[in-house]
């Protein structure tokens, strides 16, 4: 099924505002959708609604990541930025399950709520993920999505990452440690994570209080259960396409993006360009100033 033919077939019953029966009948299954934590970034002339970008970080991420690239990008493109916390991480609620079809609900209860049209929605790794699943969602409305952009993920159906594996029981030891400083976590974390720049992104979940021992503001268990899914991709090749626009961002050192599913990309996303910054994985965070132009000139 093309998602062209479906969109168009569909565009008459569905209204920008998406009422609360109408979001149900956007998903295959009946899934609650829970209130997102946000950031807003409003320009002079008020607008909330119209042509907003939205930003959806990954996995052990939050929307504190795109602080500064938020209010640059609402200033470069004079339009509203929103980055949200996509459920279970940073300050949204701590619910089951974590799959791609509840976070993309998740995400249409944001637009609804907000009344947004005409969307720019960017994605990083697994929000990356979320974002190219809502696109290829048979029964998005038509006047929801204009611009996709992904950072450095394909849409694949992978197997769990090993590192992912080593995060989470570094995790797991560091609560169960009965630990009262960030040293010490960190501590436990470099045998399981080498890359200092790593760990102290994934320390950035953190809480210290200094009445109690160290914690996760994650729910660390529902992670570990979802991770597999998370890791996976929710559409098979043939089954939908994104026929409008699609910008892929690539880190020139990372392999989450390679030669062995490019292809995938583009059948997936025919219409898609492809752009590389010499970078890793993190490349909002390595090359700001070259990611943020890369975005604004697709975007305007």
């Amino acid at each position: 099924m093309i998602f062209k033919s479906s969109v168009h077939r569909a565009s008459t019953l569905f209204s920008t505002e998406l009422p609360q029966a109408l979001l149900n009948r956007c998903l295959s299954t009946a899934v609650s959708p829970v209130e997102l934590a946000h950031d807003e970034h409003i320009p002079a002339d008020g607008n909330r609604s119209h042509r907003p970008l939205l930003i959806l970080h990954g996995f052990f991420g939050s929307k504190r990541n795109w602080q500064s690239l938020s209010k640059a990008f609402m200033r470069d493109l004079s339009r509203p930025v929103y980055t949200l916390d996509l459920r279970n991480h940073g300050s949204s609620p701590h619910v089951r399950p974590m799959t791609y079809t509840h976070m993309a609900a998740d995400i249409l209860h944001f637009c609804q709520k907000h009344s947004l049209r005409d969307i720019s929605l960017m994605g990083h790794s697994m929000g990356g993920k979320v974002a190219m699943a809502l696109a290829l969602h048979p029964e998005l409305p038509s006047n929801l999505l204009t611009d996709l952009i992904v950072s450095d993920i394909a849409p694949v159906r992978a197997k769990v990452s090993q590192d992912t594996v080593q995060h989470i029981r570094a995790m797991e030891i560091i609560e169960a440690g009965n630990l009262s400083t960030r040293k010490e976590a960190d501590e436990i974390m470099s045998e399981h994570e080498q890359d200092p720049s790593v760990r102290s992104f994934l320390l950035t979940n953190l809480e210290i209080n200094k009445a109690a021992p160290v914690k996760f503001k994650i729910p660390i268990d529902i992670l570990k259960e979802g991770r597999a899914e998370i890791e996976s991709f929710p559409y098979a090749p043939g089954e939908r396409t994104w026929d409008s626009r699609a910008l892929f961002i690539k880190g020139k050192k990372s392999k989450y993006i390679n030669r062995h599913n490019i292809p995938l990309i583009n059948e997936f996303f025919p219409q898609n360009q492809l752009k590389e910054l010499d970078t890793g994985h993190w490349v909002h965070a390595e090359r700001p100033n070259e990611y943020k132009k890369l975005i604004v000139d697709f975007i305007k």
